[in-house]
């Protein structure tokens, strides 16, 4: 049984803007964001973790590295880990997109919905959740796991191993900084915490 410690990225000046990063190169961690980092890895330090990977966008490596310094891990980079393909969006102001007929329909029928020049909803999904049974099956001897990635791809894994309908993944809700745990088992499926932000102590209750 391996347990998965889904962890999102601190906070960066393109979410404090309003500001839709998806995979823009070189968006970094603000001020705020490294302390959610070290307060990330002051938390989970103490835990058994036997490995650490991490999404390729910096923002989420640089989130990974105070808890990889402290546990003495190398960060193991998986491309499936990264944040959505939101194609032409990238760059784009939340207020602007929320204007649009577009940005109705990922929030009403999510399951249906591609972002333009990018990837679908579905294919985000299936994407993430391939990622984490790739992780899952190389260590299931292992007690945890940190994987440090994005809010969508995060609450999309979750709906899928909960059984949450796709075009209900908007109602999980994943800050910055935030801990998300699954214990996974073949088809054994816990929800152990949703969105756990620093300050928290282990056991939970």
């Amino acid at each position: 049984m391996t347990t998965l410690l889904l962890i999102r990225h601190g906070e960066n000046d393109y979410l404090k803007k309003n500001i839709l990063p998806g995979r823009i190169p070189g968006v970094h961690l603000n001020d705020k964001g490294r302390q959610q980092a070290e307060a990330l890895a002051a938390a989970l330090k103490d835990l058994p973790i036997a490995a650490i990977y991490s999404s390729l966008l910096e923002r989420a490596v640089e989130t990974a590295s105070p808890l990889a310094q402290a546990k003495g891990l190398e960060i193991k980079v998986e491309p499936g880990l990264s944040d959505t393909d939101v194609g032409v969006w990238a760059g784009r102001s939340w207020k602007v997109l929320e204007r649009s007929k577009a940005w109705k329909a990922i929030q009403q029928t999510p399951s249906k919905f591609r972002f333009p020049g990018g990837e679908s909803v579905a294919e985000n999904q299936e994407r993430a959740v391939t990622a984490l049974e790739r992780i899952a099956a190389a260590h299931r001897k292992d007690k945890m796991v940190a994987v440090v990635f994005h809010a969508d791809p995060i609450k999309l894994a979750v709906a899928h191993y909960i059984g949450l309908p796709l075009d209900n993944f908007q109602r999980l809700t994943c800050n910055t900084g935030s801990v998300t745990i699954l214990k996974i088992d073949g088809p054994k499926i816990k929800l152990l915490a949703l969105n756990l932000i620093p300050p928290f102590s282990f056991p939970l209750p």
